[in-house]
């Protein structure tokens, strides 16, 4: 995190935790103006890959689960970084600014996922770096979001994954519960614009901008969840992570398979968990009678209405059958909630 900005946000009343935002003083309030309001968010826990060069399109090309072509000054996309068996390493936004393409993801897998890029551009034109600090980014989210940043930043993208830059910021809009936005921009506009939003919007800290995630069901590849998911089985095809008439990527033959033979026996959920403390990424779900697990957890975070809201992966013959679900042998309880699109596998 830039050091001034963060003197920023620190004067502004945030309180920090590993180096990103935890609050701004009143969880509690943040909680419960998250799904209900509209919020600024730093997003500074999401770090940035640049990559730039005469082959930089086509180096990614061959390496990502979506069609980086596609990537332009108009539009962004999600895609993910696979191994060779298909299962993903990373998970992040993919968009363009001023010719160098932009990777946003978790600051967590951002070093790991740096350095095995590297090691696959061998005698390319690409230089790929850490650019976290190039630009500060904050989020925006609520009934409210687009009248209040289009009175500072002027037209907004209309569409999930447009994206408008003027002079000054870059909009990137995402799927979220209410109108959701990224915006990117230099320091001195940045603070101006948190000052503006701050009149009428509630700053909140970085695990608020997480349950947004989990409300539009939007996956996470945490560390502990890295080469857990074949892209389909954290719903990414059904928004818009993958493509399936690009070339050759890692994984491509596998993912391929899967979507065309029908073999995938797991889907992402979202799910409700009356737990005391946060449950972990990765941790496993059971059912009863079950001795083996029959899902992985992607992420969960607390809710205003209490315990923790999640996504999780999870065999579609357990998630179907209705049998009671727990965290662990013997955690708390696993509700299935409802995702904001339709799951084709159960559907059919």
């Amino acid at each position: 995190m830039k050091p001034e900005w963060k003197t920023f946000l620190a004067d502004a009343g945030a309180e920090f935790e590993d180096d990103h935002v935890a609050n701004f003083g009143n969880p509690e309030r943040e909680k419960r103006v998250t799904t209900t309001g509209t919020v600024i968010c730093d997003l500074s826990h999401h770090g940035l890959i640049a990559a730039y060069g005469d082959e930089a399109q086509a180096f990614l090309q061959g390496q990502f689960s979506n069609d980086v072509h596609q990537v332009g000054d108009t539009h962004s996309q999600l895609s993910s970084y696979c191994s060779p068996k298909g299962r993903m390493l990373a998970l992040f936004r993919l968009f363009m600014l001023d010719g160098t393409y932009y990777l946003r993801l978790p600051r967590e897998t951002l070093e790991t996922t740096l350095k095995r890029l590297r090691m696959y551009v061998l005698m390319s034109k690409v230089t790929l770096e850490d650019a976290s600090d190039a630009l500060v980014r904050i989020g925006v989210s609520g009934p409210d979001a687009e009248t209040e940043l289009s009175a500072v930043v002027g037209t907004l993208p209309r569409t999930v994954d447009e994206v408008v830059s003027g002079k000054t910021y870059t909009v990137i809009r995402i799927n979220g519960p209410h109108p959701r936005f990224e915006v990117y921009g230099q320091l001195e506009a940045m603070t101006r614009l948190w000052d503006a939003l701050n009149v009428h919007g509630a700053p909140v800290g970085a695990s608020s901008w997480a349950l947004l995630d989990i409300l539009a069901g939007v996956p996470t590849v945490h560390p502990q969840t890295s080469e857990a998911f074949v892209p389909q089985m954290a719903n990414l095809e059904l928004i818009g992570g993958v493509s399936f008439k690009k070339g050759c990527y890692p994984g491509q033959e596998i993912v391929a398979r899967m979507q065309y033979l029908g073999k995938n026996k797991r889907r992402m959920y979202r799910v409700h968990i009356g737990a005391e403390t946060r449950p972990a990424p990765g941790e496993e779900i059971y059912a009863k009678d079950q001795g083996e697990p029959v899902g992985k957890l992607v992420d969960a975070q607390a809710h205003p209405d209490g315990g923790y809201e999640g996504l999780a992966v999870l065999l579609i013959s357990a998630a179907e059958t209705g049998e009671p679900l727990r965290l662990g042998t013997k955690g708390p309880a696993v509700e299935l909630g409802t995702l904001p699109y339709d799951i084709p596998a159960i559907a059919s």
